[in-house]
């Protein structure tokens, strides 16, 4: 069977054996794009919206990762354990893959919150969370993979740590510039939102702000 076919890869990819991650990191990213896009209902221009969201969650990780890889790349070379530069991004190709497994386990959860509340600022704090949540699982994954690494050279902690806060600060200022990946009510649904390109922790904080002065 099919699903049982893909909890077979699902297992595999957590324990970090042989399988290539991509297929199914790219399905798992395009189940949680489509349940974070369902926000105010399917019918109509909004069915859209779920289009949307499910092709930028991929987009989202994929970036990402493509952005922050270069410096991770150079990182190493400079903490001097470049020759094990292949493990390591293995390590962190699979921490990807399961943080997408992470998300499409958690799109549930996702939606009963939908069903529970219409307010747009907080749903898009409780995707904020969620993103939060599957990131700290990627994260242990991340460790496990890079223990090996660690005890055979304690100078890979440099490149760990450096890549857990660059790939941190990449991913909520692209995560800020692809959207809007929820539609809200007052405003067309569309692929990318226009306007000056703004400080995403500057707007998450006042998001929060507003949110907790209620």
């Amino acid at each position: 069977m099919i699903a049982r076919r893909v909890l077979r890869r699902v297992d595999d990819v957590l324990r970090g054996g042989p399988s290539s991650p991509w297929g199914l990191a790219l399905l798992c990213a395009l189940v949680y794009g489509s349940a974070m896009g369902s926000f105010g209902g399917v019918t109509g221009d909004r069915a859209w919206q779920v289009g949307y969201s499910a092709v930028k969650v991929p987009l989202l990780l994929g970036a990402t990762l493509a952005l922050a890889l270069p410096s991770f790349v150079v990182i190493n070379a400079l903490a001097g354990v470049q020759e094990d530069l292949g493990r390591a991004v293995r390590a962190i190709v699979i921490s990807q893959a399961t943080l997408a497994i992470l998300l499409a386990s958690l799109a549930p959860i996702t939606l009963f919150w939908y069903a529970s509340s219409t307010d747009y600022t907080t749903a898009i704090l409780f995707n904020g969370v969620m993103f939060a949540v599957a990131s700290f699982g990627s994260q242990v994954a991340l460790r496990r993979l890079y223990a090996p690494l660690i005890a055979r050279d304690p100078r890979h902690r440099t490149p760990l740590r450096a890549w857990v806060i660059l790939y941190a600060f990449v991913g909520v200022q692209m995560g800020w510039t692809l959207r809007p990946f929820l539609g809200a009510a007052n405003q067309p649904v569309e692929f990318f939102r226009g306007g000056e390109l703004e400080n995403a922790y500057v707007i998450v904080a006042r998001m929060i702000l507003r949110v907790a002065g209620r």
